[in-house]
């Protein structure tokens, strides 16, 4: 049968999707099913793995199921998956030891100022490229076997796995314990210029190896394992593409060449920038990553600075504040008024991520008079997100010494013309829509079909990227500069709260 297709899997935060594409790029099929969201404690944030398989299961038999199209006609298929969101389960079993720790968690802060008391925060940047920070997976690893009983011993006996998402899924998918080199790359255990899991930091964090995947790049044929037959395909496809999601933004968006940057807009807010064949350590707070692998052996660096709440305050207004009945709303309501009013919210729910890194930072509103109302709140909470941004825009710019001219964006925030024309405005540069806004399954597509040569090369893909919008700055120097020393002013106040 015709290999017409390509497939991913984007395991979110807040949902997992199937997505599948043609050669042109193009959503052919799609299905979507959100999973709940567990708060134990304050601080807290767990998913239910199981329940996440089922729903990968799911989304991929109603998209084959609503399309028509066969699963022999998908080439190969591709993960993209929440990062340092920490999974054990039992290798005989298969059953998790516990909930999935998601990647907002906060719980292992103790365990950092015991990991940094002898070198300090920057303790593990050279090898890692991250600081020590709640974010990462493995500090959640040294809590689970701290406080699982029974889990210490089985990751002694090798029984016992762990990985972030992308493994867990594997593992169901394939029966094969692997990733990739970007979501290792974010778990503080692997080394990213010798692209091995290191020796050392595994003895630092009392972590067996035997408990770690194998790993692999993010596209590639060699060691590609196949679907089982038994499974949600109901064939025998190749799983040829593996990256962590904000990575497979930046893949989706085509950025190839070092010095071009994407921002995703999600629950979380993730600007990454293309550094190229060598890692630029950071001196402004900023995140080194791998941005993708190759099976041919090449491998990119990335600049990045995660916010940790971006789409999800929008859910919080909804939910928690009642302010807007749906997420689209908030674009009306704050179009609605010219400005915020001089009312700023700091979201600073989990502390604050890149690049201040403040663990006891708690969210903020400040500037209410008389005259504030719910549009005035509406419009501060999308200037949040693009005040955030332009944070990890600065840092960037010192790190790398480039100065960006345009960014390309994606994610469902990107539909507010309110919070991409002040995003422009912030930043002073254009901002980019593509067509196809889900860019991180679009990423995890293309990893998947550039492996078996459904794609000719990254030529070809870039071909694909076409524009939708195109907002300009269209503020003056004075008035950014004004808006910005205020937003200045309420992140301090948001400090040492915890």
């Amino acid at each position: 049968m015709d290999k017409k297709y390509v497939g991913a899997i984007d395991q979110g935060t807040s949902s997992t999707r199937f997505v599948i594409y043609d050669a042109s790029g193009t959503v052919k099929a799609s299905s979507m099913r959100e999973h709940s969201q567990i708060y134990p404690r304050p601080g807290w944030v767990e998913h239910n793995a199981i329940e996440i398989w089922e729903n990968t299961c799911h989304v991929i038999r109603d998209t084959l199921e609503k399309s028509g199209i066969n699963a022999l006609e998908i080439a190969a298929v591709g993960i993209t998956n929440q990062r340092e969101t920490t999974v054990v389960w039992d290798k005989e079993t298969g059953k998790p030891y516990y909930n999935a720790i998601v990647w907002q968690d906060t719980r292992t802060t103790e365990i950092l100022e015991e990991l940094s008391r002898a070198d300090g925060s920057e303790r593990f940047r050279e090898k890692t490229g991250l600081p020590l920070a709640t974010y990462f997976s493995g500090p959640k690893l040294i809590w689970l076997l701290d406080n699982v009983q029974g889990l210490r011993e089985a990751s002694k006996n090798g029984r016992a796995l762990f990985g972030n998402i992308d493994s867990w899924l594997c593992w169901n998918l394939t029966g094969r314990h692997f990733t990739d080199t970007t979501n290792a790359s974010r778990t503080l255990l692997f080394n990213i210029h010798k692209l091995s899991w290191d020796e050392w930091l595994l003895d630092s964090m009392r972590i067996n190896k035997s408990m770690l995947p194998y790993v692999r790049p993010s596209s590639s044929s060699v060691d590609c394992p196949l679907t089982k037959v038994d499974g949600p395909f109901g064939a025998q496809i190749p799983l040829s593409g593996f990256l962590g999601d904000q990575q497979a933004a930046l893949f989706g968006q085509t950025c190839f060449g070092a010095g071009e940057a994407k921002n995703t807009y999600g629950t979380g807010c993730f600007l990454l920038m293309n550094t190229g064949a060598k890692p630029v350590i950071s001196k402004n707070g900023l995140l080194t990553t791998i941005a993708y692998s190759l099976g041919d052996g090449n491998t990119v660096y990335a600049l990045e600075g995660s916010v940790a709440i971006a789409g999800s305050l929008v859910q919080w207004a909804r939910d928690k504040l009642g302010i807007i009945k749906s997420a689209p709303e908030i674009d009306v309501l704050a179009s609605s008024v010219p400005d915020n009013g001089g009312v700023y919210y700091v979201p600073a729910f989990s502390g604050l991520f890149a690049p201040y890194w403040r663990s006891d930072a708690r969210g903020v509103i400040t500037g209410l008079t008389h005259y504030a109302g719910k549009a005035q709140f509406a419009r501060a909470i999308l200037e949040a997100t693009a005040y955030q941004t332009r944070d990890v825009f600065e840092a960037m710019a010192a790190d790398s010494a480039i100065t960006l001219k345009e960014l390309k964006v994606d994610g469902g925030m990107t539909a507010s013309d309110v919070l991409m024309q002040f995003q422009a405005d912030i930043l002073n540069v254009k901002v980019l829509r593509p067509t196809v806004t889900e860019s991180t399954s679009m990423g995890a597509a293309y990893a998947a079909g550039l492996a078996v040569s459904f794609w000719g090369g990254l030529d070809e893909l870039r071909k694909n990227w076409k524009l939708d919008r195109e907002w300009k700055p269209a503020m003056d120097e004075n008035t950014r500069r004004r808006l910005y020393s205020f937003w200045k002013k309420a992140l301090e106040k948001s400090y040492g709260w915890s």
